[in-house]
């Protein structure tokens, strides 16, 4: 079964973006998850020896943005840049030593940024400027009407490899699949600007979760992102059944192996704060 998009009626546009140049706040020191203080770079401008495909650890720096972080100085059109631009544009270098070379959108930060071949990142200067073809904003799979489709342009799909099982459901192909308790920075932030953290001082679950091995690029999947709370059937019976003595709102509840918790008393409570239980203000006899 082909998986079918709308992909002809998305609409094309351009838009531009300069070389960021590298920032350092004053005093530069962060405490790292050891609480030692260090210079944490590795954010913006050109990072020669960091692409997609180097492994995600172990390098000296913070946040490092592989390859080439590029932004505007307009904050509306650095906005705009951030909700139109999808992973799988083009980008071209319009001014500078490196003009007419390609590259391409392989993710977001505070700024988008760009893989060129290393010999574009040579001739790159801070303060180029870069012209995105902008592809993806309004991408939806037709068959699967429940599923969004976010920051990723067309290209990115066909490459990632999406296809329909036999049985009709959507086949995500992913190196490794995360939990929730992942998550970190940008959590509060809509999913069409900037990023996602993935953030864990803990060696020893990211070496159970696999993430460890991970590299620049990768494609992960977390589980229950939006907060969704799975709890067993059976978790779940057991739990009210060893309910016994809770002091409830209507009383004192203990559930019986039937289902039955409790002989509530019906009536009207009026709470007032720091005052538990409430005080019983009207029943059904008076």
């Amino acid at each position: 079964m082909t998986l079918r998009t709308n992909a002809e009626d998305l609409v094309v546009m351009a838009v531009t973006a300069f070389v960021s140049a590298p920032t350092l706040p004053r005093p530069p020191y962060r405490p790292d998850v050891e609480g030692m203080s260090q210079v944490p770079i590795g954010m913006a401008g050109v990072v020669y020896n960091v692409r997609v495909g180097d492994p995600a650890f172990g390098w000296a720096g913070d946040h490092v943005e592989p390859g080439v972080s590029v932004s505007h100085p307009d904050p509306a059109v650095d906005h705009a840049l951030h909700y139109l631009t999808c992973v799988g544009n083009e980008a071209r270098v319009v001014t500078g030593l490196a003009a007419g070379a390609r590259g391409v959108v392989v993710g977001e930060h505070a700024r988008l940024l760009v893989d060129f071949p290393p010999e574009v990142l040579e001739r790159l200067c801070i303060g180029d400027e870069i012209l995105i073809r902008t592809h993806g904003r309004g991408l939806r799979l037709l068959d699967f009407p429940g599923i969004q489709v976010k920051k990723a342009s067309p290209l990115l799909l066909e490459r990632w490899g999406l296809r329909v099982s036999a049985a009709g459901r959507l086949q995500v192909p992913v190196v490794a699949i995360l939990p929730p308790t992942i998550l970190g920075s940008g959590a509060e932030l809509t999913p069409e600007f900037v990023d996602q953290d993935l953030m864990t001082g803990d060696r020893a679950a990211l070496a159970e979760w696999g993430a460890d091995r991970l590299r620049l690029g990768d494609l992960v999947a977390v589980q229950d992102a939006d907060g969704t709370l799975h709890i067993g059937r059976q978790a779940l019976r057991d739990a009210m059944y060893a309910t016994e003595n809770f002091q409830g709102l209507t009383g004192v509840l203990t559930c019986t192996p039937t289902g039955d918790c409790a002989n509530p008393t019906i009536g009207v409570y009026q709470y007032h704060v720091g005052q538990y239980p409430p005080e019983l203000i009207w029943q059904p006899s008076d």
